[in-house]
């Protein structure tokens, strides 16, 4: 029984932390695990292409490093070329990840310009072609879908019907348009008429957008008739959200000084010099906010350089 399968039947509605590109990486991930973790985890989504040349999966390894505690994980692609999917979905087998997801909802312009995210809305056929390339070189792996609801306008049962042609075995759906970003409320109407698609053809349905709490998160679950909900923006407002136990107003500002500390000693442990410091820094309204001088503590952080002047900072 595959992942999506084995969570569906264990617990509905299960949850997921969403891929987010310079979020979701390794070091965020073990930090989500020590407070709270989801159900399942997603790695950033990263390129089919790069990781198909020498330099290129050279530079995107390192973000597909994962460790025992974060199973069940999946790794997300995102790409143009069926070829492509076919050879990193058997890389993703022999890296030991519990499935793959394809990332049809990006609306990233760099990735567009490949035809690739949510660009592939647009061309139904490539879409099909590329998860069925995908599932041929899974080994086995299950493989899914992230999309949204439409490109420039909501064509929800169209888009969807199309997918499920391809018989993937997730599809999580993003109730927004592309032409919509992220300015408008997610669609959730929209969400539970996908649902009804994509359960009545036997494959597993995932809702995202919005979702602040595990509490809305059943609720919309309920309400929608999906097997599970995807989390992403609000693990920002939130990092506790996967923990039932912890109310966000009961964590202290020295709690949160505590996790910006160890999520800035992880971050320079496992990156180092590979990668600017500054991709740290958007984490700090995460940890420093929702108190007294917060505000003050978080621009004296915003202006550091480096981690030692982060964490000499934050233990003063």
């Amino acid at each position: 029984m595959n992942i999506w399968n084995k969570l569906k039947n264990k617990k509905k509605p299960f949850f997921v932390l969403a891929p987010m590109y310079d979020v979701t990486d390794p070091v965020f991930r073990q930090v989500i695990l020590g407070i709270g973790r989801p159900d399942l985890f997603y790695t950033e989504f990263v390129s089919v292409d790069g990781l198909c040349s020498k330099e290129g999966k050279r530079k995107i390894l390192p973000h597909l490093k994962f460790i025992k505690k974060e199973k069940p994980i999946i790794v997300q692609f995102f790409g143009s070329k069926p070829e492509n999917f076919y050879k990193c979905a058997q890389l993703a087998k022999k890296l030991g990840f519990d499935g793959i997801d394809i990332n049809m909802g990006c609306p990233e312009k760099q990735v567009e310009r490949q035809g690739a995210g949510v660009r592939l809305i647009l061309n139904p056929k490539l879409a099909r072609d590329i998860i069925m390339a995908t599932k041929k070189g899974s080994g086995g792996l299950p493989v899914s879908v992230k999309t949204r609801i439409g490109y420039n306008e909501i064509n929800t049962k169209e888009w969807i019907s199309e997918i499920i042609k391809a018989n993937p075995d997730a599809i999580i759906v993003h109730g927004r348009t592309r032409k919509e970003m992220s300015k408008v409320p997610a669609h959730w109407h929209e969400i539970g008429i996908a649902a009804k698609l994509i359960i009545k053809a036997g494959i597993v349905a995932i809702g995202n957008g919005d979702v602040e709490s595990i509490e809305d998160g059943r609720e919309k679950a309920k309400r929608f008739g999906l097997d599970g909900i995807m989390i992403g923006r609000g693990v920002f407002k939130n990092p506790w959200i996967f923990n039932e136990r912890i109310n966000i107003t009961d964590i202290t500002s020295k709690h949160k000084i505590s996790l910006a500390l160890r999520h800035i000693k992880l971050y320079e442990k496992f990156w180092g010099k590979n990668r600017n410091f500054n991709n740290m820094k958007k984490f700090f309204k995460v940890y420093i906010s929702l108190w007294p001088g917060a505000k003050s503590l978080r621009n004296r952080l915003m202006s550091c350089h480096n981690y030692s002047e982060a964490q000499e900072i934050l233990t003063s």
